[in-house]
Order: structure tokens, then C-alpha cells, then sequence
């Protein structure tokens, strides 16, 4: 099976990025236990103040499932939920080619 990788764009409430920073460190620590969770960052917008990405890269799909169906994930994903300003952006990708990868 090929490599996963996952991006999400989140929009954060006005005033709420410091505080979405420290609720996700937690569930950074987490995807650092994970086998198949080969890569997992989190990062602030250089030019919107108001969103946030992660970028994931999963072994294989099946990875990538067990990521996002833990039971670890979707309680994370609750404590993180009042800090969000509507609904994350998705993409799936298929790595190619390249350093790290």
C-alpha cells in the first residue's frame, strides 16, 4: 500500500490561537506513539493569524484510519472543537516523490 498524507486547514476564533496551540499539544504527543503515524505537524498561518494546518503522513491508509478513528483522536478533536470557527478542510493526498517521503 502507498504512503498517506493529510492536510487540514482550520479556522480559529478571533483571540483563540494561543489557546488552540496549548489544546493541541497534547494530541501531539499522542500521534508520536502512533506506528504508522510517520509524520504529524502543527502549524500557524504565516499570513492569516486566524488559521492553523496540520500536515500527516501515514504509512498506509490503514494507518491513517486508525489515526483518525482512535478513540484518543475524537476526544481530542472535541477539546479542540470550541476553538474552531466552522468546519476543518480535508485533503487527501497521494505522496510521489520526495525528501522525507
Amino acid at each position: 500500500m502507498s504512503k498517506v498524507a493529510v492536510v487540514v486547514k482550520l479556522k480559529i476564533k478571533e483571540g483563540q490561537r494561543d489557546a488552540m496551540t496549548k489544546a493541541v499539544m497534547p494530541g501531539i504527543e499522542t500521534a508520536k506513539t502512533e506506528i504508522g503515524t510517520q509524520f504529524y505537524a502543527f502549524h500557524h498561518d504565516a499570513v492569516e493569524p486566524n488559521t492553523v494546518w496540520f500536515y500527516e503522513l501515514y504509512a498506509d491508509q490503514n494507518a491513517a484510519n486508525l489515526h483518525m478513528g482512535s478513540d484518543a483522536f475524537k476526544n481530542w478533536s472535541k477539546t479542540l472543537a470550541p476553538f474552531v470557527d466552522g468546519a476543518p478542510e480535508f485533503s487527501f493526498l497521494t505522496p510521489i516523490g520526495g525528501k522525507g517521503i
